[in-house]
């Protein structure tokens, strides 16, 4: 691997000059000349669930974005203003009152279901109970300091959130009352999972079948090996151009089955529009001259990395996390992922821009917890040996699972000889991407160590370091455990709910800054790279339009 160093340096210069377009305003679809036409989506497979309370999947969530609303939303606007929280199905963004203990919204008027049926407070209830009932991998997380939702975590089908929701159909109203303070609750509320659905929804994973939404479009048929249809949602109409703004195309056909090669190969020629996923290395160099100006590197709140199983050897073992960390070669998975143009070694477990000290790294030669180094230089694996003897693991069996696609093969191949290198017998263990995730995340499975993408739900270190390594996330024997370490430190603990009732927002920031070092210290994972996001894109596709949270938005571009 280490021969296609040189070239992947010069993919680097030519991707590090590319840029998103720059920010467009809002156009109205209604009536506009670029109104109409299908575009035309591709993706190597499915990726698993279509229930938006369930999925938690880049692709499908990018997808959910224009078909589910909530009371409230992330705007469809590029730049930094796509981060902030604005008002969906809700008329207003709320005031915390008792100290950010309660919540008021009142739903907007008039709105309906794609099967015509008018949303009412009850469904808004009922869509909230439903994240327990179903088992939504962020229930304990973003939604558990609802009242009454430790009733529903510990017994999901009898939830009910008695004196956590209440509803009031004739001023439209909708209360939440929350056991303690959250200073993130409004973002929470946001995310994807509070999508707001029929009260009738089936209380279980929708898998292939979709749920009315109240979105743009809705989708007409579903086959999990072939594809995806939407259409225009007849009763849509639009009633926040930021929060969800109608659509140009009339129809959005999602199919599957093209490798990667063939699926860049596809845009290139104008056969699809867009490819989800990562373009293998072996075309960057070619799209980044060639393809100029259906090229777009956009900045993502977003990092790879290996999580360890802290509750089965050899990883049970700090030492032994630490020998990983110390040994991983942050130069060449920034190779390995496209050159520095579009990645950049990271030690922590957040991405840039979001705390202080970014670049500071414990896991460079000459560095550790105590005696940071900026910025990351050099693996040691000498230590990294030392290490594996100490912790009594040498000569253990470990399996890496990665997702079965080129690029992450290619890391996973490294990060193999890596492990042998430092005293493991390591075996590399290929998954489709649609299943690795849930696979590592299921105790069930015992995988050890696995390389896994994460990208955030909003932009708040929380992303990472709770939503990662919080007792509350995880969940022994489920599909759903996002903490993948199995990591439950009562000392982070504290300083979460801490976090949680802080209403100054720079006094949030510092003790978010003991929690990464916490997580430091324990090295549950090994962070690897933070990474910026290559779209390809054909030539009739214009307006290109891009969130940073959810990528490029499928409702604001158009079609020739």
């Amino acid at each position: 691997m280490r021969a296609v160093w040189h070239r992947l340096g010069l993919v680097a210069f030519m991707l590090g000059g590319l840029h998103a377009l720059p920010a467009a305003g809002l156009a109205q679809g209604t009536g506009s000349p670029h109104r109409g036409g299908t575009l035309r989506l591709t993706a190597a497979s499915a990726s698993g669930t279509l229930d938006p309370q369930i999925s938690y999947t880049s692709q499908y969530m990018q997808l959910a974005t224009v078909i589910y609303d909530g009371l409230l939303t992330y705007p469809k606007l590029e730049g930094p203003a796509g981060n902030q929280v604005v008002p969906d199905l809700a008329e207003a963004m709320p005031a915390p009152l008792d100290g950010g203990r309660t919540w008021v919204f009142t739903l907007r008027e008039g709105i309906r279901f794609s099967d015509g049926a008018p949303v009412t407070v009850e469904d808004v209830a009922a869509s909230l109970r439903r994240i327990f009932k179903v088992g939504t991998p962020t229930a304990g997380s973003f939604y558990g300091a609802i009242v009454g939702a430790d009733a529903c975590l510990r017994n999901s089908a009898h939830c009910t959130l008695q004196g956590g929701v209440e509803t009031d159909p004739a001023t439209r109203r909708i209360t939440i009352r929350l056991t303690g303070p959250d200073s993130e609750f409004p973002q929470k509320l946001a995310f994807g999972h509070a999508s707001i659905l029929p009260a009738s929804t089936p209380a279980h994973d929708l898998g292939n079948v979709a749920a009315p939404g109240t979105g743009p479009y809705h989708i007409v048929s579903s086959d999990p090996e072939r594809g995806l249809v939407l259409e225009r949602n007849p009763y849509f109409h639009e009633w926040s151009e930021a929060a969800q703004p109608d659509g140009y195309v009339d129809r959005i056909v999602y199919d599957f089955g093209l490798s990667e090669e063939d699926a860049v190969t596809a845009v290139e020629r104008g056969q699809y529009d867009w490819m989800a996923g990562l373009k293998p290395l072996d075309r960057l160099g070619e799209i980044g001259s060639r393809y100029t100006a259906q090229v777009h590197v956009s900045p993502l709140y977003g990092l790879i990395f290996l999580p360890m199983n802290v509750n089965i050897p050899p990883f049970d073992q700090l030492k032994a996390r630490e020998a990983v960390n110390y040994a991983l070669d942050r130069r060449a998975m920034t190779i390995l992922y496209g050159g520095s143009g579009i990645a950049t070694p990271l030690c922590r477990m957040v991405p840039p821009g979001l705390l202080p000290g970014d670049g500071a790294c414990a896991w460079t030669r000459g560095a550790d917890p105590d005696h940071p180094l900026t910025p990351w230089a050099h693996p040691d694996l000498q230590r990294a040996r030392q290490l594996v003897r100490e912790s009594g693991t040498a000569g253990m069996d470990v399996t890496l699972i990665v997702p079965a696609t080129a690029m992450y093969v290619s890391m996973g191949t490294y990060l193999r000889d890596m492990l042998e290198a430092i005293g493991y017998h390591a075996r590399l263990h290929p998954l489709s991407p649609a299943m690795e995730g849930n696979y590592a995340a299921n105790t069930a499975n015992h995988v050890q160590i696995s390389l896994l993408g994460w990208y955030a739900d909003y932009a708040s270190p929380s992303n990472f370091l709770d939503t990662l390594f919080g007792c509350e996330n995880f969940h022994p024997g489920s599909d759903s455990s996002i903490n993948m370490s199995g990591l439950c430190d009562a000392v982070m603990q504290g300083l979460v709910a801490r976090i949680r009732s802080e209403p100054d927002p720079q006094a949030a920031l510092a003790l978010w800054g003991q929690v990464d070092d916490r997580i430091t210290r324990l090295a549950p994972a090994a962070p690897m790279i933070s990474t910026r996001y290559v779209d390809l894109v054909s030539p009739r596709l214009g307006h290109y339009f891009v969130t940073s949270l959810y990528h490029m938005a499928f409702s604001r571009v158009w079609v020739q």
